[in-house]
């Protein structure tokens, strides 16, 4: 089978506030995560074919993480289930705004000791596009894994997607961040970073700067997601930035995942260099429709469950206001 997207990663469960019970305790509705089971999520909502490589433990979490997958249509030929592991667990706490702060219970998580060894290979052979995050560079054995999936898909001329994710209670500390995060760029061709991750990583708050630094070190697309501000995006033909839709939000979790999914089924079947060379116009509309998947998705709670499908995303953009835009 051939696949839109194949990506590595996280695959843990998102324990999301879910109101007060009775004694005024709060409660939290457990739902599936991790960023990159996000993205093939999204895409697989709008008609994608996908597939993901990681792992979970062999735990009531990990199975219901499996059906998930399934459920969503995306191929679990290369999720292994580790009986000696529990899965990895993160609770999301929300401000008033809907931003999010996180709680990790990982260590040596299942996510986290996926092995260069367990890699599904053919499922990057018959993918356009390979896609992971950060999150899987924050230790090992799973950095190692990323690697060597890079080399693999680098070897076969894959379109690589990156999103660095920056979540700083996965790391030692910011220095060695910056490092480990940089170190993918050059083998990057899409890359989707928050402002605070593209001023981490060059030191840069104006975004036309910011992004032309990162485009420097390797890739062809940088695109900048800026919350209710929308995003920009830059390529070798200019750059822009475009604003959202705006909707009634009470929960971010999996938005930005929501809006690069969005952005992969729009680039399906594209080589390399047409991603590489894409023209600014082609990618504002594409960067217009992802916004308004990231938007729609804030509107409910949780990541994949909240995921809009083509008939919403169409319907935002004909009927819905851009955020900050009066008629």
């Amino acid at each position: 089978m051939n696949y839109d997207v194949t990506a590595l990663g996280e695959l843990l469960i998102d324990f999301t506030p879910s109101g007060v019970n009775d004694q005024g305790m709060n409660l939290f509705a457990r739902n599936p995560g991790g960023a990159p089971a996000n993205v093939l999520a999204m895409n697989n909502k709008l008609g994608g074919k996908t597939a993901f490589i990681g792992k979970v433990g062999d735990d009531e979490f990990g199975r219901f993480l499996e059906r998930t997958l399934r459920d969503s249509g995306i191929d679990t030929a290369g999720l292994v289930v580790d009986k000696a592991l529990n899965t990895t667990l993160a609770f999301v706490h929300l401000n008033e705004a809907g931003d999010r702060s996180f709680s990790f219970y990982r260590r040596e998580g299942a996510d986290i000791m996926f092995t260069a060894a367990e890699i599904n290979r053919e499922l990057i052979a018959n993918a356009r596009i390979f896609h992971f995050g950060a999150v899987s560079l924050t230790g090992e054995p799973c950095r190692s894994a990323v690697y060597a999936a890079l080399d693999c898909a680098k070897a076969q001329g894959k379109v690589i997607s990156y999103d660095p994710n920056y979540r700083p209670l996965l790391w030692p500390n910011e220095a060695e961040a910056k490092i480990e995060m940089a170190r993918p760029l050059v083998l990057t061709d899409i890359l989707k970073v928050s402002e605070e991750e593209m001023s981490l990583l060059t030191g840069e708050t104006n975004l036309e700067r910011g992004a032309a630094l990162l485009a420097e070190k390797g890739p062809g697309i940088v695109l900048v997601s800026l919350g209710a501000k929308g995003a920009f995006c830059f390529c070798a033909d200019g750059s822009a930035t475009l604003p959202t839709y705006d909707v009634k939000t009470i929960d971010t979790t999996g938005a930005g995942d929501a809006f690069l999914g969005a952005v992969h089924y729009r680039l399906r079947g594209k080589t390399k260099e047409q991603v590489r060379f894409i023209s600014k116009e082609e990618l504002g509309d594409i960067v217009d429709f992802a916004n308004a998947a990231g938007s729609l998705t804030t509107t409910k709670k949780g990541a994949i469950p909240a995921m809009p499908d083509m008939a919403a995303i169409e319907q935002c953009r004909k009927s819905t206001a851009l955020f900050g835009y009066s008629e």
